[in-house]
């Protein structure tokens, strides 16, 4: 028995946890034949209604009902004319609001414990122009009181992560309660809730989950919330001070002053037993 095996095992036993019944199938899905077009004339045209964007269709030979020019608007989350053509794109958003922006989601872990294997949400905080994390909880209950809770730590004048921020990036999952935006707002935090299946307005934040997922969590069997807190955290500190993020020319967030060294021994640093590892030259 290899420790693959195991890892395959554990996988299985976490697909079966999550795999169920299918549903009977509802409407089709719009195929992107008929999509594309209607998206492209929309942003290109940010004034046309979809009576207008029905008849330009019409102009090249596609008919659609407004209706379905409606729905398939409203899924790639742009809004119907004259909003559309007085809302701040999302670059200049962007742009204007870099240094003092923020991202949050949660990503979930699968622990044995002795009740069987549980599922455990952790938020994390994000400031986006630097890539530096913050952890913001870990439960197996991220109902109101949870969140209302860390909304006024992560917003504590003294050394809240959100203190001095602007705006905070975050997607409609229930979880972030109107009371928890409610205590963004009265700490000059506006929250901004992203489109429905808009996970690329929230990159910085999703690459951060694919990060630790494939590099760590994916890659251990986690026996305790003990052990989920020793590798997030473990993995966090890895992040900040040893690892290279391509996104930011290839730096480190917060490197030491081993980096660049060219006159010593070079040194491998581990954690979580070698599954982390960095090189750098010893202190002379």
């Amino acid at each position: 028995m290899t420790p693959d095996t195991l890892l395959r095992w554990h996988r299985q036993l976490i697909a079966e946890k999550w795999t169920f019944a299918r549903k009977s199938p509802g409407r089709p899905r719009v195929s992107p034949e008929v999509t594309e077009p209607v998206v492209k004339l929309a942003r290109e045209n940010p004034t046309a209604g979809f009576d207008r964007l029905q008849g330009l269709l019409a102009n090249l030979g596609r008919k659609q009902a407004d209706n379905t020019i409606k729905n398939i608007l409203a899924g790639r989350g742009i809004e119907p004319a004259p909003r559309r053509g007085k809302r701040t794109n999302w670059k200049e958003f962007l742009r204007a609001h870099w240094e003092t922006l923020a991202a949050t989601d949660f990503f979930t872990a699968e622990v044995w414990t002795a009740n069987g294997l549980i599922t455990y949400f952790v938020l994390f905080m994000m400031e986006v122009s630097t890539r530096r994390v913050r952890i913001a909880g870990i439960t197996t209950q991220p109902d109101a009181q949870f969140m209302t809770n860390l909304a006024r730590e992560l917003t504590n004048c003294e050394d809240g992560f959100l203190h001095g921020k602007s705006h905070l990036l975050m997607d409609r999952d229930a979880k972030f309660t109107v009371d928890f935006r409610t205590l963004l707002k009265g700490s000059n935090v506006e929250p901004v809730r992203l489109p429905p299946r808009s996970p690329n307005l929230n990159a910085h934040a999703e690459r951060f989950v694919r990060s630790i997922k494939e590099e760590c969590l994916n890659r251990l069997i986690l026996f305790g919330e003990p052990m989920l807190r020793r590798a997030v955290s473990n993995f966090v500190k890895h992040y900040h001070t040893e690892r290279n993020h391509p996104g930011l020319a290839n730096r480190i967030i917060d490197p030491d002053d081993s980096v660049g060294r060219i006159d010593s021994e070079i040194v491998c640093r581990e954690r979580l037993g070698g599954l982390l590892k960095d090189y750098h030259r010893h202190a002379a």
